[in-house]
């Protein structure tokens, strides 16, 4: 194998496809890449959980394939000046890198050994524009839950009916919910579980482009092609919490508030929280007024955001860390927050009435003494 490219091509895929290849595994080439070259040069990474492919444009003179250690590889085409990279390949995998006047020699093994990426027997698909998949990943992302004992929890639920894509994470504590239409559709209705460590990587591949984003749904699987890029991973089996029902459809106050103001006031009263000094963040909702407070045994921390509407006096203690997570990615600069007891969840809603977004936070509940 022999061919050459631009060492910022050659980085840029090798970065894409670096988080699929296994850490570590008792399969050699797990570890490592599978380079081909053929027509262009195509770098695959792959755990058996989640694979990642990328095609670069090359100068191919000799076709072939091989297995390099993703970690030693990547290190060495980030620390290559920025240049032509030159390689070849001896018939004992020996690997041959050349850019400029920096020369590598290091072992590959035969490509023979690397496992095929599972085929996705084509069913349906959906097409996305980039940023706004990339949006709705990352606005709802943080909700996955990390919890094994119930495995289709640490996935988020796609559902696409008239076309409008929904794509729905919870852990237990939270729910984040998203909603955009799609910009193509060949099926009315279908549902299925993505893990959330797979959608990660489609979020970090993902431009803010209107380019389209390629959703194929298969049996166990799903592919997300994105331009030269492709990641397949298993679809995750299960009965996912029927989202719908969980969400309150009344609430007894709303309250009207500016998210940036919330944001700094819970920082600022977070400011005391540490993993060592926990403690929630006491809500009182009055007339046109928030009221936060908290207090650990590193002291007692009070503040004030102006809101509209009124909550009667309403007390409630929230994780501050689930507030602010929902906080932070609201796509709305102005939120409702619909509440109904101090026992009932929060549930966070744009202020103007669209449907775009849902997130809803259950409430910690509050010792006597605590101010």
């Amino acid at each position: 194998m022999k061919f050459s490219c631009e060492k910022s091509e050659l980085l840029s895929a090798v970065n894409i496809t670096s988080h699929a290849a296994a850490a570590r595994s008792a399969v050699p080439s797990l570890e490592g890449f599978l380079i081909e070259a053929g027509t262009d040069v195509v770098i695959t990474g792959y755990d058996l959980k989640t694979g990642i492919r990328s095609t670069i444009r090359a100068d191919v003179s000799e076709p072939g394939s091989v297995v390099i250690n993703a970690k030693l590889f990547g290190d060495i085409i980030r620390k290559l000046p920025e240049d032509v990279v030159y390689i070849s390949v001896n018939e004992k995998y020996m690997v041959h890198i050349r850019c400029a006047l920096s020369e590598f020699d290091i072992m590959g093994i035969s490509s023979e050994e690397y496992p095929d990426l599972p085929t996705v027997d084509y069913q349906n698909s959906v097409y996305m524009k980039e940023k706004d998949i990339k949006a709705m990943i990352g606005e709802t992302n943080f909700a996955v839950s990390d919890n094994e004992a119930r495995p289709i929890h640490t996935g988020a639920l796609f559902e696409v009916d008239n076309d409008i894509l929904t794509v729905v994470a919870v852990d237990g504590f939270r729910l984040a919910l998203r909603r955009e239409r799609v910009a193509k559709t060949e099926v009315g209705k279908i549902s299925f579980v993505v893990p959330g460590s797979a959608l990660s990587e489609v979020e970090r591949i993902a431009g803010d482009s209107d380019e389209l984003v390629k959703i194929t749904l298969g049996t166990k699987h799903v592919m997300f092609t994105l331009g030269s890029n492709m990641l397949i991973s298993r679809r995750l089996e299960g009965e996912f919490l029927n989202y719908r029902n969980s969400i309150p459809q009344t609430s007894k106050y709303s309250i009207e508030a500016d998210r940036r103001s919330l944001i700094s006031g819970i920082e600022r009263v977070s400011l005391i929280i540490s993993d060592k000094f926990k403690s929630p963040v006491r809500c009182v909702f009055g007339d046109k007024v928030l009221k936060l407070s908290t207090a650990t045994t590193l002291g007692k921390a009070n503040d004030e955001c102006e809101v509209s509407g009124d909550g009667e006096g309403l007390e409630i203690g929230f994780n501050n860390r689930y507030l602010l997570e929902a906080l932070r990615v609201a796509p709305a600069d102005n939120l409702r927050l619909q509440l109904s007891t101090s026992v009932s969840p929060c549930v966070i809603v744009p202020a103007d009435g669209s449907k775009n977004f849902i997130y809803m936070i259950l409430p910690v509940r509050l010792k006597a003494n605590e101010n």
